[in-house]
């Protein structure tokens, strides 16, 4: 067999594990759903389903994001608060200083595309790791967070439009919320299947030094794809602000492990180089379901932390047992 042969059947068997995964994650999913169902007659309802889809698009969002950086190998603590700084700043564009709609929503993406754009500099140029860059990034996001606000809510009643960007209903029935999030997914799934920016995202996690070496501009190219993530960064942090109809300067904390939790379970391996954005959904899907579910169910909410935590801890453990037998 050829060098060629192996690694086309390497990929092909990377493929197919890949493929298995979603598969299990999916089932997962459907078992979790079923036994909710038979366990309260309240959970299978137009209404709460509707629910668990709106309380997952914001965690939803930002796991889409930090895919794009768990498959490069790295890790993004600062998604939580940058997502809450972000909607501060939708605030102080749009209620401070009065400028239009658009252009206020599209500025506060486009911020969320600097924090992220920041975090990897700090990464890629700086060589800090990225645990320790993001972990910076948070505690500065939450504190500039309070001071741009005077550590007071900013309040979009007198905006007209902004809660329709998350509560809107352009299907009947249907938060807008929700097609945010899954619009996103697919612009998520074409970026990392179909673009160069995808194609660098799983080499560089694959094998950092010998994407280097083949000629590819590993520092600029992390810059980006950290750009990218920040860009659904900035995205849930309008839609969280929309779906309060507020900008909370001390929330956020904690959206984090949440949304990594979700990209574990959906396939992604920490160690870099293997993730979906399918399986992403899945796994928010499972995290939304998860908890509505135990809520529903009257768990108390320190049990409800407890069974979401061993959730976790099977998730990594699936995905070091994977990158064993591979």
């Amino acid at each position: 067999m050829t060098a060629e042969q192996t690694t086309t059947r390497g990929t092909r068997m990377a493929t197919l594990r890949g493929r298995v995964q979603q598969l299990l994650a999916f089932a997962s999913l459907v078992l979790i759903f079923v036994f909710f169902s038979v366990a309260s007659p309240n959970f299978l309802t137009f209404s709460n389903v509707t629910g668990i889809l709106l309380s997952t698009a914001v965690v939803g969002l930002l796991a889409l994001g930090v895919t794009f950086i768990i498959i490069t190998g790295g890790i993004d603590l600062s998604i939580g608060t940058g997502m809450t700084l972000v909607a501060v700043m939708a605030g102080v564009f749009i209620v401070y200083n009065g400028l239009p709609l658009p252009l206020g929503v599209a500025l506060a993406v486009l911020f969320g595309a600097v924090i992220g754009a920041t975090n990897g500099f700090f990464v890629a140029v700086l060589k800090i790791p990225s645990f320790i860059a993001t972990l910076a990034m948070m505690m500065a996001a939450e504190g500039l967070a309070l001071v741009i606000s005077n550590a007071r809510p900013i309040y979009f009643s007198n905006v007209e439009g902004y809660s329709h960007i998350a509560l809107g209903a352009l299907i009947p029935g249907v938060p807008n919320a929700i097609l945010v999030f899954f619009g996103m997914a697919l612009l998520g799934w074409f970026i990392l299947t179909k673009t160069i920016i995808g194609r660098y995202t799983f080499a560089i996690g694959s094998n950092e030094e010998a994407t280097a070496l083949s000629g590819v501009n590993v520092t600029k190219w992390t810059i980006i794809i950290y750009s990218v993530a920040g860009i659904f960064t900035g995205v849930a942090g309008v839609v969280l602000s929309s779906r309060l109809n507020s900008a909370q300067p001390a929330l956020g904390m904690g959206y984090e492990l949440e949304a990594i939790a979700a990209v574990v379970i959906g396939g992604t391996s920490l160690q870099g180089g293997k993730g979906s954005i399918i399986g992403t959904v899945i796994g928010a899907l499972i995290m939304g379901t998860l908890i509505n579910g135990l809520r529903i169910m009257s768990i108390p909410q320190e049990w409800q932390q407890v069974a979401v935590g061993a959730v976790i801890l099977v998730a990594v453990y699936l995905d070091i047992l994977r990158r064993r037998r591979s």
